[in-house]
């Protein structure tokens, strides 16, 4: 079994994925980045312990994390759990992935992930929708090459920047709206942001179409808000929400090979 961690700017997503590549847990925890590795260990190991996972089945662990500052924290968590050293995904770490961009050590940590599960799993060309703090869309082309994409605000950035910059607007939860032209203010809020999002989804799968040579073969979305905008897109997309954990067991092990 393989402990697999990615740690985003909001949250961290923790997996367990079997040899066989079965995913057997996925849970979020907040990234906190004042927490020591004793507390990140502690909560980890409470969660697997509910679930009634043995840690001590866990043969080798990898990390994806955009978050620097706890990035060392995880891997000591790491090594307080299962006496293991994680894999960092990063320079130097085997994917497999040719990138093909300007500055290809600028590539965050989880979008190779992603495109590590996506070139092996799905048709090519693939266009990979991550919905998290951000939103990011990236592609690889006919021959599975990273070729680049586009990034703008998430879902929970967007709704935190209405009700901390305008007087009026108030702090809500993310659900859908019952009505597109909706007849109150958080409602107004909830559809602007999930039919804005939508849309803006579609709208950058439509400009992607008209710049690759052929149109994608396939189109996946993941991240913690996927399944809320996923369902208001036009364009046919698969909603994978174990994605990048399954890309960063993959790139274990590609790297387990060259040992």
């Amino acid at each position: 079994m393989i402990l697999t961690i990615d740690c985003g700017n909001t949250h961290t997503t923790v997996g367990c994925i079997a040899k066989s590549d079965d995913v057997l847990t996925v849970f979020r925890i907040p990234t906190d980045r004042k927490e020591t590795e004793f507390g990140y260990a502690a909560k980890i190991n409470q969660i697997l312990t509910l679930q009634k996972i043995d840690h001590a089945l866990i043969e080798g662990a990898v990390i994806s994390c955009v978050v620097p500052s706890v990035t060392d924290v995880l891997v000591r968590a790491v090594r307080l759990l299962t006496g293991l050293e994680a894999l960092v995904v990063g320079a130097g770490v085997k994917s497999g992935l040719h990138i093909c961009i300007n500055d290809p050590g600028t590539v965050a940590a989880d979008l190779v992930a992603t495109a590590v599960g996506a070139k092996e799993e799905y048709p090519l060309p693939c266009v990979i929708v991550d919905m998290g703090t951000a939103t990011t869309a990236t592609v690889l082309d006919e021959k599975g090459r990273f070729i680049g994409g586009a990034i703008y605000p998430g879902v929970g950035i967007s709704l935190e920047a209405l009700s901390t910059h305008t007087a009026l607007l108030p702090n809500v939860e993310m659900t859908p709206p019952r009505h597109a032209i909706a007849a109150s203010t958080a409602d107004c809020m909830k559809s602007g942001i999930l039919y804005g999002s939508a849309g803006a989804v579609d709208g950058i799968l439509d400009q992607f179409e008209k710049e690759l040579s052929v149109s994608p073969a396939s189109i996946v979305a993941t991240g913690g808000m996927a399944h809320l905008i996923v369902p208001y897109c036009r364009h046919e997309i698969v909603l994978d929400e174990t994605l990048l954990l399954r890309g960063l067991k993959r790139i274990w092990d590609k790297n387990q090979k060259t040992q």
